[in-house]
C-alpha cells in the first residue's frame, strides 16, 4: 500500500507576474489600469499605446504620463489606475475608440514577458449610467 506521501502532488508554483492593461468605465468615467494578475511582482513594467490619448478635457497627454514608461515594481495582485476623462467628454473629442496597448515586463530572475491588447472603447459610448447622490458611496 502506497504512503500517504507519495499519493500527495506536489504543489503548483506560483505563476510569472501577468500584467494587464484595461479601460475601466465606472458611472460615466474612463481610467487606465495597469494590472499584475499573476502572484508574483513584475519589474521595469512599460506600457505604449498604439495611439497619442489627450484626456481631462483633452488638456492631459494621459498616455504619456511617468505610470506608463517609469513603473519599476508592481506587486502580485496589485492595480493601479489613472483617471483618463468622463465617457462624454472622451468621445466628444473623438479620442481614438480603437486602441492596442503593448505590455512589457520582467520576473525577478530577468525572464523578459511581453503582451499586446486590443480594447474597442467604442463599447462604453452608449452604456447609460447614472449619478450617485451626494454623500453616497
Amino acid at each position: 500500500m502506497p504512503s500517504k506521501t507519495a499519493s500527495k502532488q506536489k504543489a503548483a508554483p506560483d505563476p510569472d507576474p501577468y500584467v494587464i492593461v484595461d479601460f475601466v468605465f465606472d458611472r460615466g468615467l474612463l481610467s487606465i489600469a495597469i494590472k499584475n494578475i499573476g502572484s508574483r511582482p513584475a519589474f521595469g513594467v512599460r506600457v505604449e499605446f498604439s495611439h497619442k490619448l489627450m484626456g481631462v478635457e483633452g488638456t492631459v497627454e494621459v498616455s504619456a504620463l511617468p505610470l506608463f514608461s517609469a513603473l519599476e515594481f508592481l506587486p502580485g495582485g496589485k492595480e493601479i489606475s489613472t483617471f483618463l476623462d468622463s465617457s462624454a467628454s472622451y468621445f466628444r473629442s473623438q479620442q481614438p475608440e480603437q486602441i492596442t496597448t503593448r505590455i512589457s515586463y520582467q520576473d525577478a530572475r530577468g525572464g523578459r514577458f511581453t503582451n499586446a491588447i486590443h480594447h474597442n472603447l467604442e463599447i462604453y459610448r452608449a452604456i447609460g449610467y447614472g449619478m450617485r447622490a451626494s454623500g453616497e458611496e
